[in-house]
């Protein structure tokens, strides 16, 4: 398994700005970004592939954008125009070995990050 360690997290205002980052302890094929909210699912948000194809949830689209920086093992998402909709425990996450139907599937990852808190204020 990869190692994984998120940094970034903390309150902002409705309309703000986040930037999350996560180090990996070593390459992988897929990274994502999934969020849980308190009394519910865990979600996926992003993910980004070896090849540098992007996947977005559509409650996101247009105001999240996720990078990543191959020579750092690093992922980051932009988190813009929030909202406190947007209020989760966000957790990075990375695995390998299936398809882009699976990117944003909480069940096929088994390397997580401790997460870290994004909470958005109205």
């Amino acid at each position: 398994q990869v190692r994984l360690v998120e940094s970034g997290g903390g309150a902002v205002q409705a309309g703000g700005s986040l930037r999350l980052s996560c180090v990996a302890s070593s390459a992988t094929y897929w990274m994502s970004w999934f969020r849980q909210a308190s009394g519910k699912e865990r979600e996926g948000v992003a993910a980004i592939d070896g090849g540098g194809r992007k996947y977005y949830a559509d409650s996101v689209k247009g105001r999240f954008i996720i990078s990543k920086d191959n020579a750092k093992n690093s992922l980051y998402l932009q988190m813009n125009s929030l909202k406190p909709e947007d209020t989760a425990m966000y957790y990075c996450a990375a695995d390998y070995g299936f398809g882009s139907a699976g990117a944003l599937r909480a069940q096929l990852y088994h390397s997580w990050g401790q997460g870290t808190q994004v909470t958005v204020s109205s």
